[in-house]
């Protein structure tokens, strides 16, 4: 009987759920890594030579497999390959621009500056603005 007890308990914890946090739609996406930098590219490339490919599966594994070749040619002094550093620097550039409208987005959700009205520019930008309309 005690057997009966446990499972009909562990049948009630599984049935409770934990309802998700809506997502908000002005929230900006996560940038993409290196790696999904480089096989955007990718896949234009391999669809060009391989037509007749359809499934997703082959052209991610082709991808994997290419990407972890180019990590073969790392230099003593940098950890990254020469054929790798365009994505990489991609990437950083797109993270960059995301932490700028993280930025922006945290701001006007917590009621911050740009939430009353103000604009990016900042109050100086804005005097010299109205300064040189004067003259």
């Amino acid at each position: 009987m005690k057997s009966r007890a446990r499972s009909s308990g562990a049948d009630s914890r599984l049935s409770v759920r934990k309802s998700k946090a809506e997502k908000d739609p002005n929230k900006p996406k996560r940038p993409p890594s290196a790696f999904f930098v480089f096989m955007e590219e990718f896949r234009k490339d391999y669809k060009e030579k391989h037509p007749n490919v359809k499934q997703v599966s082959v052209i991610g594994k082709a991808g994997g497999d290419k990407w972890k070749s180019l990590s073969d040619a790392v230099s003593l002094h940098s950890p990254l390959s020469e054929e790798k550093a365009p994505f990489v620097s991609k990437a950083e550039k797109l993270k960059a621009e995301y932490t700028k409208k993280m930025d922006a987005y945290n701001n006007k959700t917590a009621g911050g500056p740009t939430a009353s009205g103000d604009s990016d520019k900042s109050k100086s930008e804005v005097n010299d603005e109205d300064e040189e309309g004067d003259e």
